[in-house]
């Protein structure tokens, strides 16, 4: 009977750490504050403006002159991510784009991600940092 009482205390023992292991690793992967992908390298907060683009495309070129001459970097913090020869970037393009409910199969360059919505097209983008910036 002894033997009985200590075996259920062990095994208590066991579920009370195995619950309390399972929850604190949960809580880890999930982690808001340090958000990080499988491979270990940090995550785009999703609030952060992101302006997609590739190497070589026109429109792209278009946005970027002007964003120079306006010198929109200064007046709107936003990131720049190359698609054409980056994969990740490319793929967390893909992501943001099924946010909106973009056909994944078919999107285009210049992207803009404004933290919940989503641009296509130069025009577009420019009217987006116009806006941003106070510009008329």
């Amino acid at each position: 009977m002894h033997m009985n009482k200590k075996l259920i205390s062990i095994s208590i023992l066991f579920f009370a750490v195995a619950i309390f292991a399972v929850f604190a690793l949960a809580n880890n992967w999930k982690d808001p504050i340090s958000p990080v992908a499988d491979n270990q390298t940090p995550v785009q907060q999703t609030s952060e403006i992101v302006l997609f683009y590739g190497d070589g495309c026109p429109h792209c070129a278009l946005v970027e002159e002007f964003v120079a001459q306006n010198s929109i970097e200064d007046k709107v913090p936003f990131a720049k991510k190359e698609v054409y020869y980056n994969k990740q970037n490319a793929d967390e393009m893909v992501v943001k784009a099924q946010v909106c409910g973009f056909p994944t199969d078919s999107i285009g360059v210049p992207f803009l991600w404004d933290g919940s919505k989503c641009l296509v097209g130069d025009q577009d983008i420019i009217e987006f940092f116009k806006l941003k910036a106070n510009i008329q």
